[in-house]
């Protein structure tokens, strides 16, 4: 009704500023997969930059200068003129590392609620990225936050980048080095702790502690817990990394559209079927290795259901996957190790990228036919429906390895949440200027250890009497800060 009444040219400026600008992004956000499984294929194929120069195609080049590195251009220019040359290019310039992360994050966030909107019908509020410059956010929050929209997809963009790169070394015919794609599962990774203040290395070793303990705490793990758990997911007070991941199944799984589910399934079998008859059978050999160390690995969860949910067998099925190698000979022979394991590594990686695709999707199979078979069910009541629906729910999130999985990235996570902390930290330390990025120069001013206009007056009253001392760098007109504010600086 409304692109009815105003128009073809403000129906046209209508769509391209809203609905067009947030499908633009989710086809931006799948073309950086897109390029990377077809640079893999590439390879599988044989076909390096050399091979593709030969050929006439453009994609023997990667493209940095985009159209966002253009645009800083009139801004520039617009900025000369009004504030002079030097303010200019101190804005432009120091902003740009900043604007960078933060638009890619913010374009992997609108692409992540296009997705999930889509599949559930339900528009979401996502959260940006930028907390309240003086309030720190920890680790646990900012995983809570993101492990789904931004943090899985990071480590599967890197996964995909890794086998790209491995293949590229075993055929030895160069590589492209895929600056942006890099920069996107890293900027997605690092910009909250990149964003967030306060870098000190008090609360870094507090956010160690308690990220390690939400990884490995126990909370929500019983059969009687899983209705708070359904609540807590909902309210994002989750307490443990396993009440994180089974609430989002619970909610998947037992809520969501089954035809939805099985669209999405066929969609994932069709996926499988194509990776099936493109991949060579050199690689597909060593699939049976994983088959065996997960049955033994079915063995030991298990026990960890049998013995009260007890953590020690949890370990030992993670410990398992280390005998893949001894116990690889066993099963495919020599081909394991011939002619050495770092020849055969991208066979390594390749195949156990593909089992963990094929073991996911036979758990959609089976939640998907257990959950049609209970609705076809007259027998059984619907609170009785759903309460069996999530005991199997519960015994597939351990028995298919999604928690463990949860596992390994959390700790990835807080890996890459270290060294960018730290690193920050440093930073903040020796030149201030995380803060001044962050925040801006009136507290960047301020010295480690004091309190912003604790003991006297602000930077900006003090240098307009001529009391205060002079600092070229981090002298600035446009102060931000009202005369009201106080702040740590650290």
């Amino acid at each position: 009704l409304l692109c009815e009444r105003v128009g073809i040219l403000h129906s046209l400026s209508f769509y391209f500023a809203s609905v067009s600008f947030y499908v633009s992004n989710l086809l931006v956000d799948v073309s950086i997969y897109l390029y990377v499984f077809l640079f893999i294929l590439f390879n599988l194929a044989g076909l390096g930059p050399g091979e593709l120069s030969a050929l006439g195609s453009t994609f023997s080049t990667e493209w940095v200068v985009a159209m966002g590195l253009v645009t800083l251009i009139p801004q520039l220019c617009e900025m000369v003129l009004e504030f002079g040359a030097v303010h200019a290019a101190k804005e432009v310039l120091g902003g740009l590392f900043s604007a960078t992360f933060f638009f890619i994050f913010q374009n992997k966030n609108i692409a992540s609620s296009m997705k999930e909107g889509a599949r559930t019908g339900i528009a979401r509020y996502f959260f940006t990225g930028r907390p309240p410059a003086n309030q720190h956010q920890t680790w646990r929050d900012i995983y809570s936050t993101y492990w789904k929209s931004h943090y899985q997809p990071a480590l599967i963009l890197a996964n995909a980048y890794v086998i790209y790169s491995l293949l590229a070394v075993q055929n030895g015919g160069g590589k492209l080095p895929m600056v942006l794609v890099v920069l996107s599962f890293t900027a997605w990774i690092i910009t909250p702790i990149i964003f967030s203040p306060f870098p000190r290395w008090n609360l870094i070793m507090q956010d160690l502690r308690e990220f390690n303990g939400f990884i490995t705490g126990g909370a929500g793990s019983s059969e009687a817990d899983i209705p708070e758990v359904v609540s807590r997911g909902k309210k994002g007070t989750v307490r443990s990394l396993y009440e994180c991941g089974l609430a989002d199944e619970l909610c998947v799984w037992s809520e969501q559209h089954l035809f939805m589910l099985a669209l999405c399934f066929l969609a994932k079998a069709a996926l499988g079927f194509y990776v099936l008859t493109v991949l060579p059978a050199e690689i597909l050999d060593f699939m049976p290795v994983f088959l065996v160390l997960l049955s033994f690995s079915w063995v030991v969860v298990l026990g960890y259901f049998s013995a009260g949910l007890n953590n020690v067998f949890l370990v030992f099925s993670f410990l398992i996957w280390a005998a893949a190698i001894p116990l690889a000979h066993m099963v495919i022979g020599g081909r394991f190790a011939s002619p050495n394991a770092s020849t055969r590594m991208p066979e390594y990686v390749i195949s156990l990228s593909v089992f963990i695709f094929f073991l996911s999707l036979a758990k959609e199979f089976l939640l998907i036919t257990c959950r049609a078979m209970l609705a076809l069910c007259p027998c059984l009541s619907e609170t009785a429906k759903t309460k069996r629906l999530h005991e199997i729910i519960r015994m597939c999130f351990v028995y298919f390895f999604v928690h463990q999985l949860h596992i390994v990235e959390a700790y990835l996570v807080l890996f890459a949440n270290l060294a960018t902390s730290s690193l920050m930290a440093v930073v903040d330390r020796v030149t201030s200027l995380h803060t001044w990025l962050l925040l801006n120069s009136e507290l960047a001013r301020t010295r480690h250890g004091e309190r912003y206009m604790e003991k006297a007056a602000t930077f900006f009253e003090l240098d307009k009497y001529g009391l205060g001392s002079s600092d070229a760098w981090w002298s600035d007109n446009e102060s931000e800060v009202g005369a009201g504010h106080s702040s740590t600086v650290v």
